[in-house]
């Protein structure tokens, strides 16, 4: 009988007897009389019957609340959901919310020395900007319009629908004319203090928004919509939290 040579990589095989399963080496199985053509035939049959025989896909419904799941056919494919006019409108809404927040934080280097408070309104100002430009592509991308540019707001630089500061400050958290008036007037410690104000308000005014939306019926299901709307809200109120600690800090000097 010729013993054909088996390299040290082969790994051991599992073969299973009627009764018992018995792991044997290679080099055993073909000491045994078997050849090498016939282990490779093992191992590709095995491999040709998963691929010609795989394992059917199986399609499953989730029930509504209370219901049993229920299986449907595989080419069953998703449907996408409707647009919905509330998407837009809080899309449209929210670039302008946004704006204000970054013509607050643009105050900031003129306004005051307070690391932490600088630290914190470069944060918001990028993060809103570039929010204010995906934005902006998400709306071009679906036909709508953009809101126009607003005096001092760069970020705002785009055509598109017109819209008043009155309109905006219809919108939840939103600081009236008189609140951005007393924001540029103030220097120092009262500028801290008012913009740690003015920015919780406004913050806490994106997170109504954000609430509006998702109890919309049939709004909020785009998934692009759904990750930025979910991530806002995330973040500010991280940031309402760190703003409360800044407010919580302050003397009462700082306070007047």
């Amino acid at each position: 009988m010729k013993i054909f040579p088996v390299t040290p990589n082969l790994r051991q095989i599992l073969f299973r007897h009627k009764r018992t399963p018995k792991l044997v080496s290679v080099r055993t199985f073909l000491v045994r009389g078997f050849s090498a053509t016939a282990v490779c035939a093992i191992f590709f049959s095995t491999a040709r019957a998963q691929q010609t025989n795989p394992v059917p896909s199986v399609v499953v419904q989730p029930g509504a609340r209370g219901a049993p799941t229920k299986m449907v056919p595989p080419s069953t494919r998703a449907t996408l959901p409707p647009r919905s006019a509330a998407d837009f409108e809080f899309m449209q809404g929210m670039i302008l919310h946004h704006a204000q927040a970054v013509e607050m934080t643009a105050l900031i280097q003129s306004h005051t020395q307070n690391k932490g408070l600088r630290s914190l309104g470069a944060r918001i100002s990028t993060s809103q900007s570039d929010e204010i430009k995906f934005m902006k592509r998400w709306l071009a991308a679906r036909g709508e319009s953009v809101p126009k540019a607003m005096p001092g707001v760069p970020a705002m630089d785009m055509p598109g629908m017109d819209m008043s500061h009155e309109a905006m400050a219809l919108m939840p958290g939103m600081l009236t004319p008189q609140q951005m008036e007393a924001l540029r007037k103030a220097k120092g410690a009262d500028f801290d203090h008012l913009f740690l104000l003015g920015m919780i308000q406004h913050h806490n005014g994106a997170l109504t928004m954000v609430h509006d939306l998702f109890d919309t019926a049939g709004a909020g299901q785009d998934a692009e919509l759904f990750d930025f709307a979910t991530d806002a809200d995330n973040t500010q109120r991280a940031e309402i939290k760190i703003m409360e600690t800044m407010l919580r800090k302050e003397t009462p000097e700082e306070k007047r």
